[in-house]
């Protein structure tokens, strides 16, 4: 489930650091949060769909070694990226 690119631009513009940020940590977390969101949903009513499961273990595992880097770099900025999600740190 990709995002689309209206959304992406959406999420890129708020939570950029500077004015032509597109792939910093802040940026990353707020995608994978956004498509761990929809397939969540997905997955809710489609409760046999192993693959999609799989998809989603892995993005889950990736924000969170995101997050950690983030941590250990700038911890103000974790925590307050978090807040904004309304995310478990």
């Amino acid at each position: 489930m990709p995002l689309l690119q209206e959304r992406k631009q959406e999420l890129i513009s708020d939570y950029q650091v500077h004015e032509t940020d597109t792939g910093s940590v802040d940026v990353q977390i707020a995608m994978l949060s956004d498509r761990i969101s929809k397939l969540s949903t997905h997955l809710q009513s489609n409760k046999k769909d192993y693959s999609s499961r799989r998809g989603l273990l892995k993005m889950i595992g990736r924000r969170k070694r995101l997050m950690g880097y983030l941590l250990k770099q700038d911890p103000d900025r974790y925590r307050a990226l978090i807040q904004r999600l309304g995310i478990r740190g």
